[in-house]
């Protein structure tokens, strides 16, 4: 689907279905009184029962710190780009295995730069969408999902609040061993055009009379005239200044991340947050739009009933260990 239909398609629903946008940045949230106090970048201030932070994985750029001692002109995130054209007739390294490496790639060399693609394990292609030419055989060993084909997305799909249930530590090597891939309708625009160095690493890089001088993990060395970093993102709630550091000492966290009960709430009552920082305690269906539906429901209906009653005290699942199983095959 063509970004710009993607794009028209969300105002669209968002025109209808929530009309009343405010689209003003929030200067800082506050806990007083048992509610928030948010006041807006323009300086006007709201008082509210409840807040939900669905502010996107942008914060959360993943910039690797060995690159943090050279400038913004040698070294960015692929978050930092909507637009290419300062890269042409330049050198580029993006590193990265996944989507947005491989997509980034494509754009870059469309852009009419030189593109290498570094990546420390091979690049997982996905197999060309048939979603809708599958067979009745092949929907039954692996059926239709949002995310991509098979039983354990089908599972996230239609028990969306089951992953919850699971064991920390079991949640944790689901999600690390979650393998994003370059979908197949990139190949073409790839392959061929870029190079793509797999199974490697950058062991060392210096900034030389305006060129990176890059060496990589099987002794090559490459200079180029910029990196670009499709190194995903990291949830961390230090990184989200809006909140006030009162507010933020007393929500509770495990490796900086809210920990969040069943219904999307932080140790805050009434502070919920959805999305990229709930990925840890719900799973892989939240980092795309295809978790939307799921967590709004259980958040709207957390917020509705807040409004009556705090009749079940906040806490994380503590399962043990011994009372999950993994997803099926």
């Amino acid at each position: 689907m063509p970004l710009d239909v993607f794009v028209q398609y969300g105002l669209w629903f968002q025109q209808r279905a929530v009309p009343d946008v405010d689209e003003t940045y929030v200067a800082s949230i506050e806990r007083q009184d048992g509610q928030f106090h948010i006041t807006l970048a323009d300086g006007r201030e709201v008082a509210s029962q409840a807040v939900v932070m669905a502010i996107g994985p942008h914060p959360f750029a993943n910039r690797l710190a060995e690159y943090h001692r050279l400038g913004h002109e040698f070294v960015s995130h692929s978050s930092d780009h909507s637009d290419f054209d300062r890269f042409k007739n330049r050198e580029v390294i993006v590193i990265g295995g996944g989507q947005s490496a491989i997509e980034y790639a494509a754009l870059l060399h469309e852009a009419g730069a030189k593109v290498h693609v570094v990546a420390r394990r091979r690049i997982m292609w996905l197999p060309p969408d048939r979603a809708h030419e599958r067979t009745a055989l092949e929907r039954l060993r692996a059926p239709n999902a949002s995310i991509a084909p098979g039983w354990r997305n089908w599972v996230l799909d239609h028990l969306p609040y089951l992953f919850y249930q699971f064991p920390q530590v079991w949640k944790d090597s689901y999600n690390s061993n979650y393998e994003s891939g370059a979908t197949d309708w990139l190949r073409n625009r790839v392959i061929g055009k870029v190079t793509v160095h797999e199974w490697r690493t950058v062991v060392g890089c210096e900034a030389v009379d305006g060129k990176l001088h890059v060496n990589l993990s099987d002794g090559a060395t490459l200079s180029v005239d910029h990196i670009l970093q499709a190194t995903g993102y990291k949830v961390d709630l230090g990184k989200l200044m809006m909140i006030h550091p009162a507010l933020r000492a007393i929500i509770q966290t495990d490796r900086a991340i809210p920990l969040l009960s069943s219904r999307f709430e932080s140790s805050v009552p009434g502070l919920y947050f959805v999305g990229l920082t709930s990925l840890r305690a719900f799973g892989p269906l939240y980092r795309f739009v295809a978790g939307c539906g799921a967590a709004a429901r259980r958040v709207a209906g957390a917020v509705a009933r807040a409004r009556f009653t705090r009749s079940v005290p906040w806490r994380p699942v503590t399962a043990p260990a011994t009372t999950a199983s993994p997803l099926p095959h």
